[in-house]
């Protein structure tokens, strides 16, 4: 999905790496989109002190709401797009040729490398109920200056989630690899995206790689943390609550976590090994440099071949907003 904001820019005095647990509720900020979509979007990542968790660079839920999607065609460069649809169907059309529908369960993964564009519709010309995930994954160098893809699943893999009480907990491999299973997505750098659903009055011991950094988002209900272990982390007072639609940081170094859940409950786990460079982030574009990002939106204003043309799409598309008045700096973490 295009950014229509361009609040992507920050300041720090130097970088910080994550060296253990964390339990930090970090809260999820609305923004307008505006435009023909008149759309309103919660945000959880970036946040101004965790720019990224893994390769995770960038999370929106749009939704739930009743609306008419008209996301025009606009560019991609240096990532992955992850639409991980919860309610209604999502149209998607790129310049590598797909024209193709994403509905609940199925997984539109897109790689821009060099340089992509795409659009996104609602299904229908009137306002219909929609609700979806929209991540981004920042790609390595290694894979940054390749050729565009698509892929398209249908069939992800499922693992049952130990229960220390009631039932055992649900996950869908979305990306990556969650407890020994791989989902068949092509990712290029270590990663995990899956979706977590408890039953009313579970608890369930959820694996996780020591050496990655994790964290969960509220999609539906409410789970409680370690909600058993209050002096885990040295933690004072209740254990913390996760709800839709804000995001738990939960750092390195720990091997699983523990939810429970008073009412059926859903969450999307996101994790990675740490990225391997700071990245620069703005509207679309996930680079390295200011002049990168510069360079690239003086491509997609003069129509550069670089993101070719979204199948099915006349000269609609998306303008690229004006640059800012400062220079571009790498996000850095701070927490």
């Amino acid at each position: 999905m295009t950014r229509l904001d361009t609040d992507s820019t920050f300041f720090a005095e130097a970088p910080s790496d994550c060296d253990g647990a964390r339990e930090i509720l970090l809260e999820a900020r609305e923004v307008p989109l505006g435009g023909v979509r008149a759309m309103s979007v919660h945000r959880a990542l970036p946040q101004r002190d965790l720019p990224l968790v893994g390769a995770w660079c960038f999370l929106d839920r749009f939704g739930p709401q009743v609306t008419r999607m008209r996301v025009e065609p606009h560019p991609h460069i240096g990532l992955q797009t992850v639409t991980w649809p919860l309610t209604g169907q999502i149209r998607h059309r790129d310049t590598v040729g797909s024209d193709t529908l994403v509905r609940r369960g199925v997984l539109n993964l897109m790689t821009s490398g060099h340089g992509i564009a795409h659009s996104e519709y609602s299904v229908g010309e009137g306002p219909a109920p929609l609700d979806a995930l929209q991540l981004w994954i920042a790609l390595p160098e290694s894979r940054r200056h390749g050729a565009p893809a698509f892929e398209r699943h249908e069939n992800l893999p499922a693992v049952a989630v130990d229960a220390l009480d009631g039932q055992a907990g649900h996950a869908t491999v979305v990306v990556g690899q969650f407890a020994g299973i791989r989902s068949p997505a092509q990712v290029h750098t270590p990663i995990v995206g899956a979706e977590l659903q408890l039953a009313a009055g579970s608890r369930v011991r959820v694996p996780l790689r020591a050496d990655w950094e994790h964290a969960l988002v509220g999609i539906e209900g409410e789970v409680v943390i370690d909600a058993e272990r209050p002096s885990a982390l040295g933690r004072e007072g209740p254990a913390p609550t996760l709800a839709p639609p804000h995001l738990l940081y939960l750092g390195t170094r720990r091997d699983e976590v523990v939810l429970s859940a008073d009412s059926d409950a859903t969450v999307f786990l996101l994790g990675g090994e740490p990225f391997e460079s700071e990245i620069v982030m703005w509207w679309n574009f996930v680079a390295r440099s200011h002049d990168e990002v510069v360079e690239a939106r003086e491509q997609w204003e003069a129509d550069s071949p670089r993101f070719g043309h979204v199948v099915g799409h006349g000269d609609e598309r998306v303008p690229a907003p004006p640059m800012p008045t400062v220079r571009l700096v790498a996000r850095r973490r701070r927490l």
